[in-house]
Formats: C-alpha cells, sequence, structure tokens
C-alpha cells in the first residue's frame, strides 16, 4: 500500500492551516489588545471564521469566543506602465476565555 494512503486525512487540512497563517501581528493596537485576552493574526483572504476558529482551539488548546475579522487590501504595484496589485490578506482578532492564552505570545505582553 502506497505510504500516502496510510497517513491519516486531515494533514492536507492542518498544513494547509499552517501555510494559511501568515504572522501575529504586533502594532499598538494589537498589544493593547492582548491585555483584554484578544490576539491578531494576518492570515490568507481564503479563510472563514469558522475555520480559524476550529483551528485556534485546535492547535493552541485554547476556547475561542469570538472572532473578527477585516480584509486589508493590497498595495498597488507598478513595472513600467503596467500597474499591478499585492495579494490581499485578512486580519483576524481572536478573543478567548478568561484564563487561557496562547503561550508564544504571552511574551508580548510582558
Amino acid at each position: 500500500m502506497a505510504e500516502w494512503l496510510k497517513r491519516p486525512t486531515h494533514n492536507w487540512r492542518e498544513s494547509r492551516f499552517m501555510d494559511g497563517i501568515k504572522y501575529a501581528v504586533f502594532t499598538e493596537k494589537s498589544l493593547r489588545l492582548l491585555g483584554k485576552n484578544q490576539y491578531t493574526f494576518n492570515v490568507e483572504s481564503g479563510f472563514t471564521k469558522t475555520e480559524i476558529k476550529h483551528w485556534v482551539e485546535l492547535f493552541f488548546g485554547v476556547k475561542v469566543v469570538a472572532v473578527n475579522s477585516h480584509r486589508l487590501p493590497g498595495k498597488g504595484r507598478r513595472m513600467g506602465p503596467i500597474l499591478g496589485h499585492t495579494m490581499h490578506y485578512r486580519r483576524m482578532i481572536i478573543t478567548l476565555q478568561p484564563g487561557y492564552s496562547i503561550p508564544l505570545l504571552d511574551r508580548e505582553k510582558n
């Protein structure tokens, strides 16, 4: 039997999620939101709120109360006479239940 048939079927979804999260955002506003137990991430624009909630709960072992998002436009880029755009992305603000935290990002609170 082929090796790829033996693997669980959800691995491609997990890798899609990890590839979809670009990075955590550390702006003045996002650092202020850390005090309210809210974390900010930039993700690929194809993800929905329910997908993000499910995967954050799965990977970080936390309970998500709410997910807010907004779409950030791509910037215009010009190469000679051709005008193009960079890819747009989605910013997610994830609110966790009291008592939960994402350990890698807690260092930024202090």
